[in-house]
């Protein structure tokens, strides 16, 4: 974890165990919710509560270090913000997020037919389906 203390530096926040713990849990569990992230970092974390949980996340989200995702009907879920091009795949079985790498390159790298005054930046999709374990579990 002593690669997370230079980018929480480097990102102007505080190096702290807290923070390196929360990171690593969502470097190993990727598309991990509050809920999730809060059981896998209980024993390291040094007495986090939940409120200093959401109060990390927060920070690590607000400097770029996380990303949210917040597919419909699910709770917000967290992943190492890259700042690459990507976009999900999701189950609607079992719930499982996939990342997809963007086939038309750089940021945003879809574009809307109309944009009335806006000047895009970025674009964010999901696909929706059913993973191979589902698929076979349903025919």
């Amino acid at each position: 974890m002593d690669d997370f203390a230079g980018l929480l530096k480097q990102r102007g926040l505080r190096n702290t165990a807290q923070r390196r713990t929360v990171l690593g849990a969502v470097r190993e569990h990727p598309h991990t919710t509050a809920a999730e992230i809060a059981a896998l970092v209980e024993a390291e974390a040094g007495g986090l509560s939940r409120q200093g949980l959401y109060n990390v996340l927060e920070d690590l989200v607000s400097v770029g270090l996380l990303r949210t995702l917040e597919p419909a009907g699910s709770p917000a879920r967290f992943e190492l913000d890259h700042h690459d091009n990507h976009h999900h795949l999701v189950c609607r079985g079992c719930g499982r997020i996939e990342d997809v790498p963007c086939a038309a390159g750089s940021a945003p790298c879809l574009h809307p037919v109309t944009a009335p005054g806006f000047t895009i930046d970025e674009a964010e999709v999901t696909w929706w389906g059913l993973c191979a374990d589902c698929a076979r579990r349903a025919s």
